[in-house]
Parts: structure tokens; sequence; C-alpha cells
């Protein structure tokens, strides 16, 4: 009868590991695996509740130029945020991440700040403003055709400093600016970035999600990434959930 006892336990407790699975909460009677919701413990950064669809890019550290980026979607109004689709592999500015100027708030104590021509991308939270690229491209967001004449300004004394503009249509006061469309494909398809949107000199200027190069060594301050994963993504977009850029080293997101 021991032998007996013994052996069903051992096949009980064989059992109930077999079936652990991962913890899973349940929202409009869907159950959702914990490890698929995004977890964000940072005290500068709050989510508006009227967006739905957040783009997360995280990197090792401040200083390292490789990360990755993940989609989110809100599951019910001010709810939790779900996995959307695999990683995406992305490439930042030269020399990593600096706290920009968007909807958080940047720490009394933040060693790295986004300057102008500092070669880093900016770190915290900002709307997306529109997809852009060299031809037409159907999608659910607002976008733009850029042309040669098209210019992004760099230049802090402009009055136009991080605005695009039509350079045909504008006096030009500007001595630095970007073209939109470039003599490369990188900006065959982008996304604007709302960084610094009081154009509060010298604080960066012209971010923009667009398609890497080949080389490898960064961007300006940009987020890159393959062809087709942008094209999926401005795919995915939609104007109505406006749309969020999060972008932290790992050791900020449990802040």
């Amino acid at each position: 009868m021991k032998r007996l006892l013994l052996l069903t336990l051992g096949l009980t407790l064989f059992c109930a590991c077999q079936n652990e699975t991962a913890p899973k909460i349940t929202t409009n009677n869907i159950k959702i695996d914990k490890t698929e919701l995004l977890h964000l413990h940072n005290k500068n950064i709050t989510l508006p509740n009227d967006s739905s669809q957040l783009l997360f890019v995280t990197t090792p550290d401040w200083n390292t130029k490789e990360g990755t980026l993940q989609r989110y979607e809100r599951i019910e109004k001010n709810g939790a945020w779900k996995k959307v689709g695999e990683s995406i592999s992305i490439i930042l500015g030269r020399n990593g991440l600096g706290w920009g100027l968007g909807l958080h708030t940047t720490p009394k104590n933040a060693k790295y700040i986004k300057k102008e021509g500092d070669g880093r991308s900016p770190a915290g939270l900002f709307y997306l403003g529109n997809g852009f690229g060299y031809k037409n491209f159907k999608i659910d967001f607002p976008y733009e055709v850029y042309k040669r004449t098209d210019h992004c300004v760099d230049d802090s004394h402009s009055k136009w400093y991080n605005k695009i503009i039509d350079s045909r249509k504008i006096t030009k006061d500007y001595k630095s600016f970007e073209h939109m469309k470039l003599k490369n494909n990188l900006y065959k398809y982008g996304i604007t970035v709302n960084h610094n949107p009081k154009q509060i000199k010298n604080s960066g200027s012209c971010i923009f999600m667009h398609i890497r190069s080949g080389n490898g060594k960064g961007t300006a301050g940009c987020t890159a990434m393959n062809e087709d994963k942008i094209k999926e993504i401005l795919k995915w977009l939609k104007e109505e959930d406006k749309p969020l850029l999060l972008q932290l080293p790992k050791g900020e997101v449990g802040n």
C-alpha cells in the first residue's frame, strides 16, 4: 500500500511539472501569456491613455549603437500592452542614446542629454509624425512623398530649425540641412519622430526612422533597420491609434 501511495504521488508531481506553463492573465475573456506583455517601470515615463500602438527600442546601455525594436499594441483602453510580431534588429546613433525632448520627463541627474550633432539617438517617449518616401505608399498613417527640394533644417539659428520645408517656397535663412530625398535609398521609406517639437536650439533635429546602410557604423541620430522591416511597420501603423516611439537602455526600463 505504501509503495502504491508513493508511486501515485510521484506520478502526480511528474504530471504537474510537465504541465507547467508561463503565468497568464485574462482580459476580455482572452488568456494572455505574461511574457508577451510590456513591463515598464520608469517614473519619468507615462504612456498616454489614448495611444494604442508602441514601437519600443532597447539597447544594452547608453553607449551602444545596436538595439532591438519590439512592436506592442494596447489590448483595451487603459489596459496592458501586448507584443506584436517578432523583434527587429536596429541600429541607432553611432554614439548610442541621450535623453531627448518629448513626452517624458528628463531625469535631473541625467548623464547623457541629446545635443545637435552629438551622434546620439534620442532616448525617451515620442509621438510619431508621418511616414515618408520617394514614391506613393498606401497606408493608414499620414504619408508624404519628398523631393530633393524638401529640406530638413538642422541649423539651430534658423526659424525653420527641426522642420521639413519645401525650399522653393520659403526665404532660406539656414546654412545646414538634409535633403529628404537622398542620392541613395536610406530615405526611400521612413517615419518622422516628434522629437524637440518646440525647436529648442542645439537640442537635436531631423530625427527619423529609416532604412539602414550596410556599413554598420551607426547613424547621426536616427533609428535604422532593413527596408522590409520599416515597410512592415508603416503598413501596421494607424493614425487613430496615435503611435508612439519609446527608446531606452535596458537599465532604464525598470527604474
